[in-house]
C-alpha cells in the first residue's frame, strides 16, 4: 500500500500519514496502521524523514519461516505469509539488488492521470481484502494443525487473544470471533457471510490495484 501511494501518486509523507490516519478510523483500524501513520512523520536528528533514509533490509526472527514450514507439512496454501517471508529474504540481498538494478530493466511508473481519491480507496479496499485472505489462510492452517494434533482449538477465542494485546491486534478480529460464534465448523473464513460480502465487493479493487502495480513495476508481493 505504501509503495503504491508513494510511487504511483507521489504522496508526501504528511499526506501518507493523513491517509493512514483516515484508514485507521474504519475497517483497517489496527495497531499497525496506527503506528505506521506516526512513522511517516518521524524525523531523525538531521530533520530528515526516517522512512526515506532507513535501510531497506528487514531482519527476521524465524517465526514466519516456522509458520511457512508448518503450512507445507500440513498441506495448507499459506501463500501470503510465506510470500512475506520471501520478501524479507529478498530485502536482505541488498548487494544483489543494487547490482541487478544497474543491468536489468523494467517498466517505469507512468504519470498518474486518474482520480487520486478513487485510487486511494481502491488501495484501501485491496489492503483490507488482502488482510482478510491472509487471516483466512492462517486460521485454515490452525484448523488443520488442530485436527492433525488433536488440539481442540477454539478459533473465536484465538481471535480474541490476538485482539487483546498482540502486535496484530485489530478491530476486524471481532468479525472473526463473530464468524466462529455463528459457525464453529466453518471450512474457511471467506465462506462466512461478512467476509464473503467483502470479497464480493472488494475483489475488483484488488484486481485493479495488482494489475496497475504489475504494469508499472511497483512491487506488491503480498497483495
Amino acid at each position: 500500500a505504501y509503495s503504491l501511494l508513494k510511487q504511483a501518486l507521489n504522496l508526501s509523507n504528511e499526506q501518507l500519514a493523513e491517509t493512514f490516519a483516515e484508514w485507521n478510523k474504519g475497517e483497517l483500524n489496527s495497531y499497525l496502521i496506527d503506528i505506521t501513520k506516526d512513522i511517516f512523520t518521524k524525523k531523525d536528528e538531521e530533520g530528515k524523514y526516517l522512512v526515506d533514509v532507513i535501510l531497506d533490509e528487514a531482519a527476521n526472527k524465524g517465526t514466519g519461516k516456522w509458520t511457512s514450514q508448518s503450512s507445507l507439512d500440513l498441506g495448507e496454501p499459506l501463500s501470503l505469509i510465506t510470500e512475506s517471508v520471501f520478501a524479507r529474504y529478498l530485502s536482505s540481498l541488498k548487494d544483489q539488488r543494487v547490482a541487478a538494478s544497474k543491468v536489468l530493466t523494467g517498466p517505469k511508473v507512468a504519470p498518474f492521470t486518474g482520480d487520486k481519491a478513487e485510487f486511494i480507496e481502491k488501495v484501501r479496499r485491496a489492503l483490507y481484502l488482502g488482510k482478510i485472505v491472509s487471516y483466512a489462510q492462517g486460521f485454515s492452517q490452525l484448523k488443520a494443525a488442530s485436527k492433525e494434533n488433536n488440539w481442540d482449538l477454539h478459533y473465536g477465542e484465538i481471535a480474541k487473544i490476538f485482539r487483546a494485546g498482540c502486535i496484530i491486534r485489530a478491530q476486524f478480529l471481532q468479525k472473526i470471533t463473530d464468524a466462529y460464534a455463528a459457525d464453529a465448523d466453518i471450512a474457511n473464513l471467506l465462506l462466512a457471510p461478512y467476509f464473503k460480502q467483502i470479497a464480493d465487493e472488494y475483489q475488483q479493487a484488488l484486481r485493479d490495484v495488482v494489475a496497475y502495480a504489475v504494469q508499472n513495476g511497483i512491487p506488491t508481493p503480498t497483495f
